[in-house]
C-alpha cells in the first residue's frame, strides 16, 4: 500500500522498466502444491451453532496477497445453522455450490433457490447472497475466481451480466442423468462416468462460469480411471470415498469423505476404487479458461 501510494506521484515514463531475456523470464510463482485441506473440513462439520465461511486457502505457499486455493479459484466451506443465516458478498465474476448437507435455501439479489443434499447451484457475483438452513446445519461446498479478479484488480459488473445468471441443478435429475449413462456399453476407453454442468449463457463450452468448469465424477467400485494429465489444476471433493486413492505422479493419496483435494496443472493423475460403494466427487478445474486460452494440455501419458 505505501509503495502503491508512493508512485503515484512518479512520472509515467519513471515508472517505466526495460528487461532483457536474460533477466524476464528469471523469476516464477511459486508451484501449486498437492494438498488436502483436513483442517478445514473438521472446522466446517464441528457443529458448534455458528454460521461462517471456511477458506481453503494456501495463499502463503502460493505467494499471493489475497485468499487462493489454486491462482485463480478460492473454495470455501459454508456452514449454515438453522438459528442463524449467514451472507456475504463477494469480489467474484460467478458463485458455485456443491450442497454437501443439509436442506434450505440461498438468495442473492431477486433470485432465490432451494436446495438441498447434492444440488449444484451458482449466481452472479459481486451481488449479496444469503444463505438459510431448514434443517440444524447445512454445509455448501462454495467456488469462486476471486484470486483470478484480484491478481487483474477487477470488479464484476452488474450491468448487462449475461453469462452468469442463477442456475439449478437438482440432484435426483443429476442422478438420472448419471444412471442413464451406466447403462450405455463399455470401451477400454471408458474412464469412469461424469456428468458437467453447464448452462445456455456458457455456450459454446461446457462451464459452469466462464472459466471454470464443474463436474460429478464417479468411478465403480473396482474400478480405475486412466492416468492423465491437463493443463487446468483439479480441486476433487470425495463426496463417496471409502477406499478410494489417487495416485498423483508417484505420490498416493487416500480420500476421505468430505474433504478437498488439489491436483496440480499438467501433473499425471489417476483415481482407483478398492470400496464396496461407487465413488462419487464434485471437481472443480480452471479448464474453462485453458480451453478459451487454447492450452488444454489434455494426454493419457
Amino acid at each position: 500500500m505505501e509503495l502503491a501510494k508512493k508512485n503515484e506521484f512518479k512520472k509515467p515514463e519513471d515508472r517505466a522498466i526495460w528487461n532483457t531475456p536474460e533477466n524476464a523470464f528469471d523469476w516464477s510463482w511459486p508451484k501449486v502444491p498437492r494438498h488436502q485441506f483436513l483442517i478445514e473440513k473438521n472446522k466446517a462439520y464441528d457443529f458448534d451453532g455458528k454460521s461462517l465461511l471456511i477458506p481453503l486457502d494456501i495463499s502463503d505457499v502460493l505467494k499471493t496477497s489475497y485468499l487462493a486455493t489454486t491462482p485463480s479459484i478460492l473454495a470455501r466451506y459454508v456452514r449454515v445453522n438453522l438459528k442463524k443465516n449467514i451472507s456475504h458478498t463477494l469480489n467474484t465474476s460467478g458463485e458455485i455450490y456443491y450442497v454437501l448437507e443439509g436442506k434450505g435455501s440461498s438468495k442473492n439479489g431477486n433470485d432465490l433457490i432451494n436446495w438441498s443434499k447434492g444440488d449444484v447451484f451458482c449466481f452472479p457475483g459481486g451481488k449479496e447472497t444469503v444463505h438459510s438452513s431448514k434443517l440444524e446445519n447445512s454445509i455448501l461446498f462454495l467456488v469462486t475466481n476471486e484470486p483470478l479478479l484480484c491478481f487483474e484488480q477487477l470488479s464484476p459488473t452488474f450491468e448487462n451480466n449475461s453469462n452468469i445468471l442463477a442456475s439449478h441443478w437438482p440432484y435426483d435429475k443429476t442422478v438420472s442423468f448419471l444412471e442413464d449413462r451406466y447403462k450405455r456399453p463399455k470401451t477400454d476407453e471408458t474412464s469412469g462416468v461424469a456428468v458437467l454442468f453447464s448452462t445456455e449463457e456458457t455456450l459454446p463450452s461446457r462451464n459452469t462460469i466462464p472459466s471454470i468448469n464443474t463436474s460429478i465424477n464417479t468411478l465403480e467400485s473396482g474400478g480405475d480411471q486412466r492416468p492423465h494429465r491437463h493443463n487446468g489444476v483439479a480441486i476433487t471433493l470425495a463426496i463417496e470415498g471409502e477406499k478410494v486413492y489417487s495416485m498423483i505422479e508417484d505420490q498416493k493419496i487416500d480420500w476421505k469423505n468430505g474433504v478437498a483435494q488439489i491436483t496440480p496443472a499438467s501433473e499425471l493423475h489417476s483415481h482407483h476404487n478398492r470400496g464396496s460403494k461407487r465413488m462419487t466427487s464434485f471437481v472443480v478445474q480452471d479448464e474453462g479458461l485453458h480451453w478459451y486460452l487454447r492450452t488444454t494440455g489434455f494426454s493419457w501419458t
